[in-house]
Order: structure tokens, then sequence, then C-alpha cells
């Protein structure tokens, strides 16, 4: 049985890294969202599952958070805010895809080789997976810094945080409800904030490029 749990965990683990990857390359922002909620939908599969094998009740209220927050109401955040701000044109990248991709394979290889000998101190079915989180966090971190508009650096943050929360619920079983209730408040309000600061951007300049507000600066 253990060695079915690691197989599976390991699956979903391998598709959140093709999903981040898939953010990565990605150019059109409904595009975004939609790899951002099959993203929500694999985290709440791995999270039930987690819960499943390893009989730890809290797990599914775990899943259901996600479901709700990261495949229900976030994509509908999204979606409002791009018909909102009326955004549905092509990203554009601060560096162009294929060497944002290599970079990326680079960053998994070093993924892979820090969290190794952390993996070996964990308890886990699925410590073997640590590593793909810790890539998919630095790949989501790269999109942020790659991309020149807004939304799409929203949507790599809130990809990161889907990475950190596979980590805690695949290696350690997850966290303290208390807890999980806390982050996944502080990720929404994040999320209305950020969307008030993109309609303020757009006021402002007629355009949600961030290199905008260098102008700023300048004055």
């Amino acid at each position: 049985m253990p060695s079915l749990v690691t197989q599976l965990i390991n699956l979903f683990a391998a598709v959140l890294l093709l999903l981040s990857f898939g953010l990565l390359a990605q150019r059109r922002v409904l595009s975004l969202i939609h790899l951002f909620t099959l993203q929500g939908l694999t985290l709440t599969a791995s999270t039930a599952a987690m819960a499943f094998f390893t009989g730890q009740p809290h797990l599914y209220w775990s899943a259901a958070i996600t479901l709700l927050l990261k495949v229900l109401l976030m994509p509908w955040l999204l979606h409002r805010m791009t018909e909102r701000l009326n955004v549905r044109w092509d990203v554009e990248t601060l560096i162009n895809i294929p060497t944002t991709m290599l970079i990326g394979i680079v960053l998994v290889i070093f993924s892979f080789n820090l969290a190794a000998p952390i993996s070996g101190l964990s308890a886990s079915v699925a410590r073997g997976t640590l590593g793909i989180a810790l890539a998919c966090v630095l790949l989501s971190f790269l999109m942020m810094i790659t991309r020149t508009k807004a939304i799409p650096q929203v949507i790599g943050f809130l990809a990161m945080e889907n990475a950190l929360f596979f980590a805690a619920t695949s290696a350690t079983y997850g966290m303290p409800m208390v807890v999980e209730l806390g982050i996944a408040l502080d990720v929404l309000v994040a999320l209305i904030i950020l969307g008030v600061f993109m309609f303020q951007i757009r006021e402002q300049f007629d355009s949600l490029d961030i290199r905008h507000l260098e102008k700023l600066k300048e004055d």
C-alpha cells in the first residue's frame, strides 16, 4: 500500500510540475487562469488522496478549502478582473520563452539536489516530492520576475502558494487547521488587494504594465 500511495502522490507532483512549466510558457491571460485552475484541481486530488491513505481527517478539510478557494473562488475572481479590465492580450515577457524554459530546467535540477538531503529526514510516504514542490516554487517565482503585466504576476504568486501547500501536505501530512485557514484567508485578502492595485494601475496609466511604476520613482 505505501508504494501505491507514493506512486499516486508522485503522479500528482509530476502533473503540478508540468502545469508549472505550462504557466511559464503560456502567453495568454485566460490560458494562465485555466492552468491555475487545473493546478488547484490537482492539489485538491492530491490532498484528498493523502487523507484517504494516511487516515488524517483534517486533510479532507484542507482538500475542501482548496477546492472552494483555488478551483472555484479565485479563478472566478481572476476571470472577473480580466473582464472588468478588458485584458485578453498576449503576455509580454522580459526574457523569451525558450530561454525562460531552459532557466526553468536548471531550477528543477537545482531543486532536486537541494531537497535530496532534506527529504531523507521526512517520515512521509511522499517525501520524494519535496524536490518537485521546491521546483514549482522556483518556477512560479521565475514567472513573476519575467512577466511585465500585473495579472500574470498575481497568478505566479498564487501558483507559488499552491506549491508551498503541496509541500506541506505531501511531506508533513499538512499543517494545523487553524494555520491552514489563516493562510487561506491571507491569500484571499492578498488577491483582493492585488485586484484593487491592478485597477489603480489601469486608472492611472491606462495599462497594466508594471514598468510604468518606474515613472513614479523618476518623479
